[in-house]
């Protein structure tokens, strides 16, 4: 049996002897390449932190000892330390979640995978327990990238103040988040990464004072006197030791008796404590370490030999914002990118090559990229603010009060909108246009295609008086769907009435352009005169929508955003403010948490195909 095959949880472990560490961890690197290249994950994060996972399983006691990793990606290690080796349905329905979960293991503690999260949850998680009389410790991992969140900082700010909370704090430095980390704090953590240690000067001056002739009382006067010079000249760690907090660092977090040395004593200390191990992302896999871009953060299905991916995919919608980005950037200097520490995902990599001194990484602080970019609109720019559609849930306040109140010309460009499969719950993009709904003063256009997000980006941009939104999903564009004609904004898509008054008006949103049409042609394979809409941009509804539908008798709305506040919602309202009485049918995403699985098994799962829609309107 290999080490790793005898590991059935964290007892296991905890027997291996010290001399055999090394060989499990190159077990571990071995089976992370060989099974996450089959199924796709966050590869490089977990070759990153397998000695620093070993070693915290070897020193706390999980369950009882609650450990905490921010953002959850790099989890890969702990699952299978945990009791979970069986990788061959990562990411898939019912195999393994690609973060911690609940439902698989007592051992995961937050489901949540939106970063910057983890040390809110261990200072409530300690302080609970303290309250309640309970002495177990409790361990938070945060990466460098986590860490630029601002939410960290209110947390440390905090945890700092309960000084005898048993709590571990582990930045798991590798200077990157998806890409180099960037701004004040990554500099400050390079100069702790390059300083000499403050104890070992401290101890220097232990060593010399002794050999003085300092008696009584001057010799603790004069300890604190070197203790305070040098840390004011060589302590770069006094940023969070002012704050209150113990720092233990920089480790190795390769060299696991260091590593377990290190936790040892944080474990002793009684308080807080800060433990800054030095990880290298994608370690032990050389394709991943040979990857500037984003050391193979996360991937596809790969050949585990290369790296590189068995098939191209083709164009995605990211790909068709990037470009238009680059276009628009010839033809403005005012346009500008901003990121939330996600250049490359989200399609600015090109603009900023292009562009450099146009483009902003706030780091991962959506809240702050949202209100500068209203400062900076102000300032007479107008910048493009591209995240993830999940990530705009936390900067919703910004958007309202500091772009929409302000009137400021700020454009926000949702990638993975909709449902995007893998990721799970925390990763769907489907609570966005509800948000964008509430908000006066917003408009939202949801492209059908690769054509109309080039053709979205540019009225957008041309917009000054308020911010605009424009979501897409993941994955590859199809062919360019064409209008059959337009009227004013609105798009017909396909018209199956033969120039006869409509039975049925399909209002079709985004990417579901593609299945109204096909629903559509369904239905008027059955007699029903059917027309389909694209109102491109959808919130708020367009005067001509609301003109168009009277008439008809039955309406249907299909859209990928979570029914309660969508767009169907929103057209419903429009049309009984209008004194419409059709019927009106809403398709969207229900109110729940959706489970990871393909895109296609869960739209399959919640009712969102061709077959399940028109076999509905069809009744």
């Amino acid at each position: 049996m290999s080490l790793l095959e005898q590991i059935g949880g964290p007892a296991d472990l905890k027997a291996v002897p010290a001399d055999q560490i090394g060989d499990l961890a190159q077990e571990i690197r071995d089976f992370l390449v060989n099974a996450v290249s089959r199924t796709g994950g966050h590869l490089g994060p977990n070759l990153g932190v397998v000695e620093l996972t070993i070693a915290l399983h070897r020193v706390f006691d999980s369950p009882r000892d609650a450990i905490i990793f921010d953002t959850g990606h790099q989890s890969y290690v702990h699952k299978i330390l945990t009791g979970r080796q069986d990788f061959s349905a990562l990411r898939s329905r019912g195999g393994l979640s690609g973060y911690p979960s609940r439902a698989e293991s007592p051992h995961d503690v937050v489901e949540n995978s939106h970063a910057s999260t983890s040390l809110s949850w261990a200072h409530g998680i300690a302080k609970g327990r303290a309250i309640a009389g309970h002495r177990r410790h409790t361990v938070a991992v945060i990466g460098d990238g986590a860490l630029t969140g601002g939410m960290a900082w209110e947390a440390l700010n905090n945890i700092a103040a309960d000084k005898s909370l048993p709590l571990v704090l582990v930045v798991n430095d590798n200077e990157r988040s998806y890409a180099p980390t960037i701004g004040g704090l990554a500099e400050h953590l390079s100069t702790l990464r390059t300083t000499q240690g403050y104890e070992q000067f401290l101890d220097w001056g232990k060593h010399t004072l002794r050999r003085a002739p300092v008696v009584g009382g001057a010799m603790e006067r004069a300890l604190h006197g070197v203790k305070k010079g040098i840390k004011d000249v060589v302590a770069p760690q006094g940023l969070f030791e002012d704050l209150g907090l113990k720092y233990i660092g920089p480790i190795d977090g390769h060299d696991s008796a260091a590593l377990e040395a290190a936790l040892r004593r944080a474990k002793a200390f009684g308080g807080p404590v800060l433990v800054h191990v030095l990880t290298q992302k994608g370690r032990g896999y050389e394709p991943a370490r040979q990857d500037e871009a984003d050391q193979f953060h996360a991937v596809g299905v790969i050949n585990p030999e290369t790296g590189l991916p068995f098939e191209i995919a083709g164009r995605s919608w990211t790909d068709e914002f990037s470009d238009a980005m680059v276009e628009i950037g010839a033809e403005r200097r005012d346009v500008v990118g901003v990121t939330a520490a996600m250049l490359i995902p989200v399609g600015l990599g090109a603009f900023a090559k292009a562009y450099p001194d146009r483009i902003i990484d706030v780091g991962i602080a959506e809240q702050h990229a949202v209100t500068m970019a209203s400062g900076m609109a102000f300032a007479g720019l107008h910048p493009v603010v591209a995240v993830y559609a999940t990530f705009l849930n936390r900067a919703f306040d910004q958007l309202l009060m500091d772009a929409a109140l302000h009137q400021a010309g700020v454009t926000i460009v949702l990638d993975r909108a909709g449902i995007t499969g893998p990721d799970g719950a925390s990763h769907h993009g489907m609570w966005d246009m509800s948000i964008c709904g509430v908000i006066p003063g917003l408009r939202l256009n949801a492209p059908r295609d690769g054509q109309s997000v080039a053709r979205a980006l540019r009225e957008a941009v041309d917009v000054a008086d308020g911010p605009t939104v424009i979501r897409f999903p993941k994955g590859s564009v199809a062919a360019p769907i064409e209008a059959v004609r337009s009227i004013g904004p609105l798009d017909v898509v396909a018209d199956h009435t033969d120039g006869a008054e409509a039975d049925m008006l399909i209002v079709a949103v985004g990417s579901m352009v593609a299945t109204a049409i096909t629903v559509a042609g369904k239905l008027a394979a059955e007699g029903q005169k059917v027309m389909v809409v694209d109102p491109r941009w959808v919130v708020p509804v367009a005067p001509e929508l609301v003109d168009l539908a009277r008439g008809v008798g039955r309406i249907a709305v299909i859209e990928d955003n979570v029914a309660v506040g969508g767009v169907g919602e929103q057209v419903v309202a429009a049309l009984r403010a209008d004194g419409n009485p059709a019927t009106t049918s809403v398709f969207a995403i229900p109110r729940e948490f959706l489970h990871h699985a393909t895109r296609g098994q869960v739209l399959d799962q919640i009712g969102l195909t061709p077959d399940a829609i028109a076999a509905a309107l069809a009744r």
